[in-house]
């Protein structure tokens, strides 16, 4: 009995479609055919049905379903005793949940679909654990019986009994203005209970746009007025998810410390992030989730932080002895082997002159740089300081003001450009998207090795372009954008709304293709780990934001990283076991220590 029902099936409810197929799941099914209803397609019901009791784990009704809507999966053998939820049949599964502590913030990592939200709602109470059992779920006292022992007993019976109160701060924050009317200072003023509201709005930047409508804020300006809102209420239990998106470096560290500003003795934080310096710079502990996406995903036991990040990174868990993912990630820097001064010879220069620009209230000024083929730049700076201003200076799209007194002129480039926010109007599916626009990249196997494969396309290819979610979109639009020939990719900020894991992926695919093709890339990043182990070298965006900025010439990326961390006054060190750049606390010896030394940024420990 024990081995039948380590198995699950999981039927997509987007995929399946049995009114357009011949039900080849059943047919071909070995059980059914032994008079046993294993897969049952009835002509009402809109998804066939799957019983994990009867299935064999053949495998048959996977390949043979015309829309690759079935999976079925062998589950680690102990797992089954510790289902926290599942929705449905054959639908998603939770096993375990992360265990909170009073005065402490614990993060969550893992990658898109694997549970973290349905995590958050269980600890916040908005969703009640069914413990798997979806068609007769247990009342209180059983689950409380259930979690006996654990520190979740605690926590679960204060929420029942002193009427704890959560509050989540949601993970798509652009969903935000059509729920919540009026403007950002009139909000603020209603859900302020702590008298925080000013101390608030001065530490998110949200001075200068208290007077605007909430429709009317950009991305960055939403997170950071749903993070306010959050941390006004008085509440025991505070949840944010990814409150890192859209920010740029500086406010994601003003937006951790809002975020450790609310611990009590006696209230719980939890975070979930996928920059993992942010991460590590939040959190107390970790907890882990694995698994396989949109099917069953397991949280792991907490860890400490830097154990927590590692055990993620390397995809094994110690504790349960158990390999989640076939590679681990590192981020050792010198990937791309040092060329000697002959290769670098056969390398083509560009010039570009000193430019101006200005637009409204806000100036450019650009110092005269260069830079050669098969390189990535990364430029570093606030949000709103001009880099894509820069970016479509040098594509042509914005003519400069001036340019300098030097004989260069601003060069034709041929230009592929990724843009910050992506909305899509394509209303046919990826495949025809990418024939249509990329047809001759799309048809080269080299470009499907190298782009394509890694950045998991293939499955999302019978998709309406439309009905991505915001991961999804950002991949195909990656994959759109190399796929143009250019001689410069301009790629603003690829890591918004991929996981920690996909992130990686991302920047490895545009270093690998970047180096192959002999093109140079500019890209605008963010996520620290994803920026120092893109970057050969680096701009320094200096000034004012949105009055009076300047970008400095590329510089290497040690000269680089100091420049930009020291004006953010933090410092880094790297991990020595898979060379993560981490952040150091603030005034903790270490950091003393590098900022008397002028060394923010570390290379090499």
């Amino acid at each position: 009995m024990s081995d039948r029902l380590t198995r699950i099936a999981i039927v997509s409810s987007d995929r399946c479609k049995p009114k357009k197929c011949r039900q080849e799941c059943k047919k071909s099914c070995p059980v059914v055919k032994t008079g046993k209803l294993c897969i049952e397609v009835t002509s009402q019901a809109k998804l066939a049905f799957i019983s994990e009791e009867l299935c064999i784990g053949c495998g048959i009704c996977v390949k043979k379903c015309p829309f690759e809507a079935i999976q079925i999966i062998n589950l680690p053998k102990d797992l089954d005793k510790d289902t926290t939820h599942r929705y449905g049949p054959n639908t998603f599964k939770l096993h375990r949940l992360p265990v909170p502590r009073p005065g402490q913030v614990l993060g969550l990592v893992g990658t898109n679909g694997i549970g973290k939200s349905t995590a958050l709602k269980v600890l916040a109470g908005k969703l009640k654990p069914n413990l798997g059992r979806f068609l007769s779920p247990p009342d209180w006292q059983e689950i409380l019986t259930y979690f006996r022992g654990s520190e979740l007993q605690n926590y679960f019976t204060r929420i029942l009994e002193d009427n704890l109160k959560a509050i989540i701060k949601p993970q798509y924050v652009d969903h935000i203005p059509k729920a919540v009317k009026g403007n950002v200072g009139e909000v603020l003023a209603q859900k302020d209970e702590r008298e925080m509201r000013f101390e608030l709005a001065k530490d998110l930047d949200l001075n200068q746009v208290l007077d605007r409508d909430v429709g009317d804020l950009s991305g960055g300006e939403l997170q950071r007025f749903a993070i306010a809102v959050v941390a006004t209420q008085h509440a025991e239990i505070y949840m944010f998810d990814e409150p890192s998106s859209y920010l740029d470096v500086k406010q994601r560290l003003k937006a951790a410390q809002v975020v450790r500003s609310l611990l009590r003795p006696n209230s719980y934080v939890i975070v979930v992030e996928h920059d993992l310096s942010v991460l590590d710079y939040l959190s107390d502990f970790i907890c882990c989730l694995y698994g396989k996406p949109g099917a069953y995903g397991v949280v792991t036991l907490p860890f400490s932080v830097r154990e927590g990040i590692n055990i993620f990174l390397a995809g094994f868990v110690p504790t349960e002895n158990l390999r989640f993912r076939d590679e681990s990630l590192t981020f050792k820097v010198a990937e791309t082997p040092q060329e000697s001064a002959e290769e670098i010879r056969t390398y083509a220069r560009y010039k570009y002159p000193q430019m101006t620009k200005t637009q409204g209230g806000f100036k450019l000024q650009v110092k005269e740089g260069e830079f050669t083929d098969s390189q990535i730049i990364v430029m570093l700076g606030e949000n709103g300081t001009g880099k894509t201003t820069f970016i479509r200076m040098l594509a042509g799209l914005l003519k400069p003001d001036d340019v300098g007194d030097s004989d260069v002129e601003v060069p034709e480039f041929n230009v592929s450009y990724k843009p910050q926010k992506i909305s899509p109007k394509f209303t046919s599916t990826v495949r025809h998207l990418l024939h249509q626009k990329i047809r001759d990249s799309y048809m080269h196997p080299q470009f499907n090795t190298d782009v394509m494969k890694p950045l998991q396309i293939e499955a999302l290819m019978d998709q309406e372009v439309i009905h991505l979610s915001g991961g999804e979109l950002q991949r195909v639009a990656l994959c759109l954008c190399l796929g143009k020939p250019a001689d410069i990719y301009l790629i603003d900020e690829p890591s918004a709304y991929l996981d920690s894991e996909q992130r990686i992926v991302a920047a490895k695919v545009i270093k690998r293709f970047i180096l192959h093709a002999k093109k140079t890339s500019f890209v605008v990043e963010h996520d620290f780990i994803m920026a120092t182990y893109l970057a050969d070298r680096v701009i320094v965006y200096e000034g004012q934001p949105s009055i009076d900025c300047i970008a400095n010439t590329p510089q290497s990326l040690l000269t680089g990283m100091n420049l930009f961390l020291s004006h953010l006054d933090i410092t880094f060190r790297r991990d020595p076991t898979n060379y993560r750049p981490r952040i150091n606390k603030r005034d903790s010896t270490k950091d003393r220590e590098q900022k008397n030394a002028g060394s923010y940024y570390y290379l090499d420990d």
